[in-house]
């Protein structure tokens, strides 16, 4: 199994619709609740943010590989189906 590294912004809309989508998908599907997400807020990731450079919160790696990246105006539904699509990845 793939662990995850996520970017948040305290306080982001985005970020609590994924942290909620989260929630929702590993009460939904048992096999997600064993994924690690390993949260690094963005006033701690300045050395990070060297090697993962992102736009948007919050954002979601493979190692080096972004998997997910919060867009402007996307929706809760969205939100939930691209986490959806990286926790099947990591799997």
């Amino acid at each position: 199994m793939k662990e995850i590294l996520g970017f948040h912004l305290n306080g982001c809309p985005y970020c609590k619709n994924a942290f909620k989508a989260i929630e929702e998908l590993k009460a939904e599907n048992p096999a997600y609740g064993n994924i690690k997400i390993n949260w690094v807020e963005d006033q701690d990731a300045h050395e990070l943010f060297k090697t993962h450079p992102y736009e948007y919160y919050p954002n979601l790696w493979f190692d080096l590989d972004k998997q997910y990246e919060a867009k402007p105006g996307e929706s809760y539904e969205e939100t939930k189906q691209l986490i959806k699509a990286v926790f099947d990845k990591a799997l």
